[in-house]
């Protein structure tokens, strides 16, 4: 490994990470001074609401290289990976956000019916209040600081909860939000999550939850929303196919779905899970592939500054685990030393194996074939509703087949991944991937809520919906309201 920048895995308990006057909440900073900011007004204004995107873009170009580092340090993620999959993606959304705000902000029209005249009708949407949001260790700082931007749009007060498993972003990101915000504004609780998430969640009500992570603990997290009634957005994942059939470019296609695969070392939720490919073409799949491999990543991907690793020692023995339910026909190397696994396709795996059970979230993709439309769908509502759905190729029977017969949150035609990146897009997923919308208009919406208002003149004052209901009236009612 001469030449590679020095990658020590954290391997520290996280119960170690933090100091007991920091594991031990102050309830006043972290939750009531921040309803005492948020009834004082201060956030409604679109001023501040765009003063305070400002700051915050401008503190990600000044931490920049920082942030890049911590990902290295976090996930051996190289620095262009971590600015493009992180820092650009948060850049992008806060300047979406600021060029639409204005607009977003203002009363939205609707229509009013004529026995509502003389009226006018609109929605007006105002800050849900005080939040919190948890974030994964898989992108440690886009999806902590990209649905932050969201909740400062729309005017919200926030309580920011990193993940401990990603201790060196969780720490720089605490500096940016104690150097940028008023803790009565902002602020973060670091801290074991099965111990902070309870202490905040059933001590105080929030007025919206968000949360990044597994389909387990997002049940766990709307458990506790649900005991007071709070709102929350849950993005979860699920196992996200990529079906392949064969019309398209076959060196496109691998290149395309590799590149998703083992962006971060497949620890994305909208990862493809596993490929469906065509029988006929699964030799021409496994050739490409080995060629697209060693072009991404030389002979040995284990040298290679281009190819990240797993987070912990728990997340590696996971994913070693499941790669011995399928037959690796490349890669398959492991190194529990330095958490690698190399990128790994497998054959010969069965459906009821614990590998097309499990969200794999690692660089293992296993391969089936397929005949027929009726296996596609057979194959996918095992494991139904998923985060994500790519098809490759050019049939448009079968195109729309897949975008008419599978739900999914969101996807692509030819490409993996990069509806993630469009801010005017919203994310989210059905059922068991997640519920709730964000990114762009989505995350504003989000955050706020839609109060509804009829606005209503007093110069004429119809006397046919007050008493005493008479016959006449009832004739002159059922006219105008049909």
């Amino acid at each position: 490994m001469q030449g590679l920048r020095e990658f020590v895995p954290l391997r520290k308990d996280p119960n170690l990470e933090f100091t007991e006057e920091k594991r031990s909440l102050d309830l006043h900073k972290v939750f009531d001074s921040k309803r005492e900011y948020f009834d004082s007004g201060a956030t409604l204004d679109y001023h501040f609401r765009i003063k305070q995107l400002s700051k915050l873009e401008k503190a990600i170009h000044k931490y920049e290289k920082r942030i890049t580092e911590a990902l290295f340090q976090d996930l051996r993620k190289s620095e262009m990976e971590g600015y493009v999959t992180e820092v650009s993606v948060v850049l992008g959304e806060i300047k979406h956000l600021k060029k639409n705000l204005r607009e977003w902000m203002q009363n939205q029209r609707r229509d009013t019916p004529l026995a509502m005249q003389p009226s006018k009708t609109y929605m007006k949407y105002e800050p849900k209040g005080v939040v919190l949001i948890i974030a994964p260790w898989n992108y440690p700082f886009q999806l902590l600081i990209d649905p932050l931007a969201g909740a400062i749009s729309a005017g919200c007060c926030v309580v920011l909860k990193p993940s401990e498993d990603s201790n060196a972003t969780s720490n720089i990101i605490e500096k940016i939000i104690e150097e940028i915000f008023d803790e009565s504004y902002v602020s973060v609780v670091q801290g074991p999550g099965h111990e902070v998430i309870p202490d905040l969640m059933n001590k105080r009500v929030f007025n919206h939850v968000f949360f990044t992570g597994s389909p387990t603990v997002g049940t766990i997290i709307a458990k506790m929303a649900a005991e007071t009634l709070t709102s929350t957005t849950l993005e979860l994942g699920g196992k996200s196919p990529a079906i392949i059939d064969g019309t398209g470019n076959m060196t496109t296609i691998v290149r395309r779905l590799l590149w998703g695969k083992c962006m971060n070392a497949g620890q994305t939720c909208v990862s493809p899970d596993y490929a469906l490919v065509k029988k006929e073409y699964l030799d021409s799949f496994i050739e490409i592939s080995r060629k697209v491999l060693k072009e991404f990543y030389g002979d040995d991907p284990k040298n290679s500054e281009s190819f990240s690793r797993m987070i912990n020692e728990r997340r590696f023995d996971a994913v070693k685990r499941l790669m011995a339910d399928g037959d690796a026909v490349i890669g398959g190397q492991t190194d529990r030393s330095t958490l690698y696994i190399s990128p790994t396709i497998l054959l010969n795996v069965s459906p009821e194996s614990e590998l097309m059970k499990e969200e794999i979230f690692g660089p293992l993709l296993p391969v089936i074939t397929w005949e027929n439309q009726s296996e596609i769908l057979e194959t996918v509502r095992k494991n139904r509703y998923p985060l994500a759905c790519y098809y490759f190729g050019k049939d448009k029977r079968l195109k729309n087949f897949i975008l008419d017969r599978i739900e999914f949150g969101g996807g692509c035609i030819n490409n993996t991944l990069l509806h993630f990146g469009n801010a005017d897009l919203p994310v989210g997923g059905i059922q068991q991937s997640g519920s709730g919308h964000y990114h762009g208009w989505f995350s504003f919406e989000c955050f706020s809520n839609a109060k509804t208002i009829v606005d209503s003149a007093t110069w004429i004052d119809p006397s046919l919906k007050y008493p005493p209901y008479t016959k006449t009236k009832f004739s002159w009612i059922r006219r105008i309201l049909g």
